[in-house]
């Protein structure tokens, strides 16, 4: 099970274009529908645990691995999200510096942009869907992204209020 974590989230690492976040719904795909390693009431509650905690996005990943094997279930969906994308990263820094003056490496840089925000909304409707049934998570999804869209606070104002929403209505 160990080197299936391991192998499982170094995919999702290479997938990860706009970060671990982008990643959300292939990885519920993944641990939820294709192993079946935990239920997606437990996938949704794990990952806002994460993403409450200060860090990087990446302890997601690390928080699914410790819940599906422990400690080392924790170092092998942590190491596989890092390891595959550090290498990737490496090798195409040193493609860019090298091509820096290439007149359609700006354009493509751009093109990832929409990939990104396609990818990154896509966890948004998985977590709206593993949250529950009903219009609620929805409201508080285009409510939150709307916040933080147009207003200059901290999302962590979001954050907070969506605490607040969920513990009232608990």
């Amino acid at each position: 099970m160990i080197l299936q974590l391991f192998l499982t989230f170094s995919l999702l690492s290479l997938l990860a274009i706009g970060g671990a976040n982008a990643v959300l719904p292939e990885m519920y795909r993944q641990i939820v529908e294709i192993h079946g390693w935990m239920e997606a009431a437990t996938f949704a509650q794990l990952f806002a645990l994460a993403q409450a905690a200060p860090g990087p996005n990446i302890l997601a990943a690390s928080v699914m691995g410790w819940r599906i094997a422990g400690p080392s279930g924790l170092a092998a969906a942590t190491l596989g999200m890092l390891l595959p994308a550090a290498i990737l990263a490496w090798c195409v820094a040193g493609v860019t510096q090298r091509l820096s003056r290439a007149p359609w490496l700006k354009p493509a840089q751009f093109g990832l942009v929409p990939v990104a925000i396609g990818l990154i909304a896509a966890s948004g409707v998985i977590m709206a869907e593993a949250a529950g049934t009903g219009p609620l998570p929805w409201i508080i999804i285009l409510g939150s992204a709307a916040f933080v869209w147009r207003t200059a606070f901290s999302p962590l104002w979001a954050l907070a209020a969506g605490g607040v929403l969920g513990w009232i209505l608990l």
